[in-house]
């Protein structure tokens, strides 16, 4: 347990990265958001606390509460799943909107938002079974906490990829529609990929399979325009997405 003692305070940095990330977006337009998006980011932020809050409780004598808390913890993972599910018909939504005013939306074009969903949909499952398999491995305790702290990295891209496209938007902002944003989106994931490998590398974890499964959705994340502009894909998603 000594390993993990100081746990608690390595998980504040993907909880400040995931909140810096998504401030603008959630803040700055704060009454124009709708009741999805608020259940969505609250979910997700009370998850990377509940994540700061555990190993400090498992590693400071207070197990009993630490075990209690994992109970709520469920219900609370639940809701960043469902949540995340929920918000998929505002990706096809935006599909619809890219495609009637390209202006508006410049470099987010229809292929970019089908994208969004396919990524998003896979990161909801890896999230789900990342925590399906730190229940199963309760009893092993370093296998119960790296499944845990993996799902932070599988689930920051939208936070984090929104607020550097925001300063890449707003570096270009004269150059509007004409805006460049595949690099923003390679740093966002270079960033998560790098702070996953280093905390995999800080408690030697880097051939772990819940590192593996972080690495490999970041990494698909890039391609998101190339995964987006994919026929089948679009179709598949209209039929079953309704916005």
């Amino acid at each position: 347990m000594s390993k993990y003692r100081t746990l608690y305070l390595w998980m504040i940095i993907p909880m400040v990265l995931m909140q810096l990330g998504i401030a603008r977006d959630y803040w700055g337009d704060f009454t124009e958001n709708t009741w999805a998006v608020h259940v969505h980011y609250w979910c997700a932020t009370l998850w990377y606390a509940f994540l700061v809050v555990q190993p400090w409780l498992a590693t400071h004598g207070r197990m009993e509460l630490h075990r209690t808390n994992g109970m709520i913890g469920l219900f609370l993972a639940g809701g960043v799943a469902i949540g995340a599910l929920s918000m998929m018909h505002r990706d096809l939504v935006y599909v619809q909107l890219a495609t009637e005013d390209p202006v508006r939306f410049g470099p987010f074009t229809p292929d970019f938002f089908y994208g969004v969903a396919v990524v998003e949909i896979l990161m909801v499952m890896l999230f789900s079974l990342a925590v399906v398999m730190a229940i199963v491995r309760r009893k092993q305790i370093e296998e119960h906490a790296w499944w845990l702290v993996s799902t932070v990295f599988i689930i920051m891209m939208p936070a984090l990829g929104r607020g550097i496209q925001g300063v890449f938007i707003m570096a270009q902002a004269d150059h509007w529609p004409d805006v460049e944003i595949f690099a923003a989106n390679v740093l966002s994931q270079a960033i998560i990929i790098a702070v996953t490998l280093a905390f995999a590398w800080k408690y030697g974890k880097l051939k772990h399979p819940a590192t593996w499964c972080a690495v490999a959705i970041n990494l698909i994340a890039v391609a998101v325009f190339q995964i987006g502009s994919v026929s089948w894909i679009q179709v598949l998603l209209s039929s079953v997405i309704k916005g």
